[in-house]
């Protein structure tokens, strides 16, 4: 996923700045490539395409490629059976993972997830920085992802929105309307009343992160917003392509909306974020670098605590409908209208 891949390559500038020599080299699949493009601490990719995922003879050219780079240690950041398999066939003399049953046999080194958060960075982050305590880096220091756009993106990008008639001296939101499923998809009714709240308190241009197949229940959720919200969302401009998105939003005051690779991205180019965590997802991940100013986040169980005693992520994601109905737009209201004003 975008957000994994996003938030793994704070690995990459914490070995750089130990290791300014070793040459670092990024495992990934291949769509998520965008959000890691320029990055100058990855020394080279290798890209698991769709074609590697289906083919067992693929695959297995591909375990190849890596046995033949002699590397000498791996970090295997989800340790799953296709990076298992990696991880064996690299012939590395250090092999880091996460700890599950079996990572004994593979790794030589095993790290237990941590469970509560030490720092603002959120536990995405935190526990990706202990995978590199076996390479003698231990730090304190909060590595925040970071995406790299160019000057010629930024510029391409801003003729672009100045043509589809968006005034960049005005205030522009850019929207999460979507998340990757629909059990992390703010229902789309309370949705339109976060943008009819968003539209009424900035009086801001409104643009939708969507794809294009998408764009059904994008206009689902742009046919339920008030008249006056509709007259200042432009629901034809977005971007084409992953990197358009992000040189867009590169423009915008802040990106409002589902928790996700959008609010990843958005906080990765220093744009403010307002984020709706789907009721299943454990905020305390997730929720990186928030200060209730430039980065906020809304949860159901900060409301309605009583609805997450003894439950297990299981349990919450098998009832995400019901808890997600229980999550209504007045609850969060307040904050929204004081991050939108601020």
């Amino acid at each position: 996923m975008i957000g994994d891949v996003l938030t793994s390559s704070i690995l990459f500038e914490a070995l750089k700045e130990k290791y300014p020599n070793a040459e670092l080299h990024y495992v990934l699949n291949k769509h998520t490539y965008p959000v890691v493009e320029h990055n100058p601490f990855i020394d080279e990719f290798l890209f698991v395409t769709p074609e590697i995922e289906k083919s067992k003879v693929a695959f297995y050219g591909f375990l190849k490629t890596i046995r033949h780079k002699n590397y000498d240690a791996v970090i295997d950041v989800y340790s799953k059976y296709s990076s298992n398999l990696m991880t064996l066939f690299s012939g590395a003399k250090l092999k880091i993972s996460k700890r599950k049953w079996y990572t004994s046999i593979i790794y030589n080194h095993n790290y237990t997830d941590q469970k509560v958060k030490k720092t603002k960075a959120g536990l995405a982050i935190e526990n990706r920085i202990q995978l590199l305590e076996p390479l003698h880096i231990k730090t304190s220091k909060l590595y925040k992802p970071k995406i790299h756009l160019t000057n010629k993106e930024i510029t391409e990008s801003k003729v672009f929105l100045q043509q589809s008639g968006i005034d960049l001296n005005k205030p522009i939101y850019m929207i999460g309307v979507l998340g990757s499923g629909m059990n992390k998809t703010y229902p789309f009714e309370y949705m339109a009343k976060v943008i009819d709240v968003i539209a009424s308190e900035s009086k801001g241009q409104i643009l939708f992160n969507y794809i294009p197949k998408q764009e059904n229940n994008a206009k689902q959720i742009f046919d339920l917003c008030s008249a006056e919200a509709q007259n200042q969302i432009y629901f034809k401009v977005f971007g084409n392509s992953l990197r358009d998105f992000l040189a867009i939003t590169h423009h915008c005051k802040a990106l409002i909306g589902n928790e996700g690779g959008a609010i990843n991205m958005a906080k990765a180019i220093n744009i403010p974020t307002f984020t709706i965590f789907s009721p299943w997802i454990k905020k305390e991940v997730w929720s990186s670098f928030e200060d209730d100013v430039q980065n906020v986040s809304v949860h159901l169980k900060d409301f309605k605590p009583h609805f997450f005693k003894n439950k297990d992520t299981r349990q919450l994601k098998a009832h995400w409908k019901t808890l997600y109905s229980e999550f209504e737009p007045d609850l969060l209201q307040a904050k929204l209208k004081k991050f939108v004003s601020s």
